[in-house]
């Protein structure tokens, strides 16, 4: 794909630079020109009142009387010739009564007015203000004049650029829905002989960074039609009624170049719901003059060689307003969601292509200990995994570089110029290593990759990094009160160890509070509480904030059990991590004292000395 260029563009910027320099050597001239014949013959300034006494005295003989200034001649006693002199002309209605009384010739200066004043005062200025005008208005859609045109850019097929469907994996599911747009695109005739009508609009939701844009990208390249791309905020502007203005212009630059796509990038900025009462204001009342006109372009539009297909994208489908999303508009929503292990192992295959990877790389293996990751983390976990490998000055990406590169993505970049104390040092070792412990012994909890008390990020001392072996998409209540074990366990070493407790658990404590209060409220793990849910939840957002406090108004007999039945599952797992690492202790004083001396323990290494963790409860 590649964008079109207009070869109008450079040939009004060309007018444009000429208009510019035109108008420079215009004011130049006036300014300068006039002033230099005025300067060239400097006279002599007398006061007003001194003329007047000359005249009085008989010692002005001559004078003519200009627009601006009076100049005489002047007869001095003991020079043979007159002098020339002249003042500032003042309206004194007195002074042709006083030049005849004292028999002075006068007369008056006929007005000049030169080509060049006429052409710089009159024609001039009128040519340049219509040329700026013309300029202006013919500069395109970027034009300062021309607010109300569609500032979509528009794309055509390009070998060089142009992305298929084979640039992408990892959304099979939308690829197979997508395709049957591509389909349409291709061969209308074989939808529209049965009656078939292909869907209007199709909505792309999912998370941030899986591939949104690209899909639509995609499906323009390959059914080979024009494609124009713009983003939802593109439409708002400052003066009401501009963003109706280019949703009507842009479906109708889109109609000349039918069949082709148009792509809404955060639809939601211009398509939020109008039920919350509040478009009162001027800002919302121009958004939704905007929706309403987008809504009424695609009702008015239809099949065959006309057919305009809208694709839209967005992070927030539950924003959206209802009449967006009815049969006719967006028929489909097509969920982008994040990809699972083939489709992560697929995605590193398609970046790993773009760098030189050396033989010991496994990207099956980054791609499992990467559950979570989108595309664009994928991506960016490539290019973090080569970069360091230019940095340590290596031709090729080792797999080290994407074990660090992973860590780098998830915990921050090192920070080996944070010098911790000899007592502080040691009360991180402690603190990973009661995390690590008690991660090998319970259940649910993911495999420990690593610890390290090296300082990472902004606020992180020393870590201990657990990798997922697997994706997974239930857990049972065992799993999760291990989960909050785990989570306990750097605090519950620092109690044996020290006999005292710091601040290095407080992002333990809030995952592990986090965690028991969604045991309790939402999935229904309590036996006092019942099967009962404690918390809305609407629809998924997928950015993770779905606003205020959702819990429901509970009478304070629940809200005492919920705290009590809080406290109880947060407390006994946390006597679990004590008597893990109590019943460890020779373990937890070996790993954390070859810690302090190397700083970091990871892989077969780390794997050896957590084998001989023993669970308190196994029977002997």
């Amino acid at each position: 794909m590649s964008i079109k260029k207009n070869p109008k563009n450079s040939r009004n910027r060309q007018i444009g630079s000429a208009l510019l320099i035109l108008a420079v050597v215009l004011l130049a001239a006036y300014f300068l020109i006039p002033r230099r014949f005025m300067t060239r013959r400097k006279l002599p300034r007398i006061p007003y009142s001194v003329f007047l006494q000359q005249v009085e005295s008989g010692q002005v003989t001559e004078v003519r009387i200009d627009n601006q200034q009076i100049i005489y001649l002047i007869k001095e006693e003991n020079k043979p010739e007159s002098s020339i002199a002249s003042t500032t002309r003042i309206n004194d209605p007195q002074l042709l009564q006083r030049l005849v009384d004292n028999k002075v010739l006068f007369g008056v200066s006929p007005r000049k007015n030169p080509w060049f004043a006429i052409l710089l005062n009159w024609v001039i200025p009128p040519i340049i203000l219509v040329l700026a005008l013309q300029f202006l208005m013919n500069r395109g859609p970027q034009g300062s004049l021309s607010i109300s045109k569609s500032k979509a850019k528009v794309y055509v097929e390009g070998e060089s650029e142009k992305i298929t469907f084979t640039d992408i994996a990892g959304v099979e599911e939308a690829k197979t829905e997508l395709t049957e747009i591509v389909d349409f695109l291709k061969s209308p005739k074989r939808f529209t002989a049965i009656g078939a009508k292909i869907p209007k609009g199709l909505l792309l939701v999912g998370p941030p960074g899986t591939g949104k844009t690209l899909l639509a990208k995609a499906v323009a390249g390959e059914a080979g039609v024009p494609f124009f791309s713009i983003s939802g905020s593109e439409f708002v502007e400052l003066f009401v009624g501009t963003g109706a203005a280019r949703v009507r212009d842009l479906f109708k630059q889109a109609k000349k170049k039918a069949p082709c796509i148009i792509f809404i990038d955060e639809i939601d900025a211009i398509g939020k719901s109008r039920s919350n009462g509040n478009s009162q204001s001027g800002s919302n009342d121009e958004r939704e003059q905007t929706l309403n006109q987008l809504l009424t372009e695609m009702d008015g539009f239809g099949a065959g060689d006309l057919t305009v297909i809208v694709l839209a994208a967005t992070n927030r489908p539950e924003a959206l307003d209802a009449a967006l999303l009815r049969p006719g508009r967006f028929d489909r929503q097509v969920l982008v969601d994040r990809p699972d292990l083939v489709g992560r192992e697929a995605i590193l295959k398609i970046y790993a292509k773009k760098v030189k990877l050396g033989e010991n790389v496994d990207l099956h293996k980054v791609a499992r200990i990467t559950s979570g990751f989108g595309g664009a983390d994928l991506a960016n976990l490539v290019n973090e995994a080569a970069l360091l490998a230019a940095r340590n000055k290596r031709e090729y990406v080792e797999q080290q570089d994407f074990a660090e590169a992973i860590e780098r993505v998830i915990g921050g970049l090192e920070r080996k110029s944070r010098v911790l104390s000899d007592r502080e040092k040691k009360i991180v070792a402690y603190h990973e290593v009661g995390h690590a412990l008690v991660g090998a012994l319970m259940p649910g909890s993911s495999k420990v990759e690593k610890i390290s008390i090296v300082p990472r990020g902004m606020a992180a001392l020393g870590y201990t990094l657990q990798l997922p072996t697997e994706d997974r998409f239930l857990r049972d209540e065992e799993e999760i009160k291990g989960q909050i074990a785990t989570l306990l366990g750097g605090r519950a070493a620092e109690e044996i160890v020290f006999g005292n407790i710091t601040t290095g658990a407080v992002d333990d404590l809030q995952k592990a509070t986090f965690f028991a209060e969604k045991m309790l409220t939402i999935y229904g793990m309590s036996k006092v509480l019942g099967n009962l849910v404690y918390e809305w939840r609407g629809q998924e957002s997928f950015l993770g904030n779905n606003g205020g406090n959702p819990r429901r108004f509970v009478s304070t007999k629940t809200q005492e059990a919920i705290d009590n039945e809080l406290k109880e599952i947060v407390e006994k797992s946390y006597q679990q991590a004590l008597d893990i690492l109590n019943h460890n202790r020779d373990l937890l004083e070996n790993i954390s004292q070859q810690i302090l001396e190397k700083e970091v323990i990871e892989g077969e290494d780390l794997n050896e000395l957590l084998k001989e963790a023993r669970s308190p409860w196994e029977k002997i």
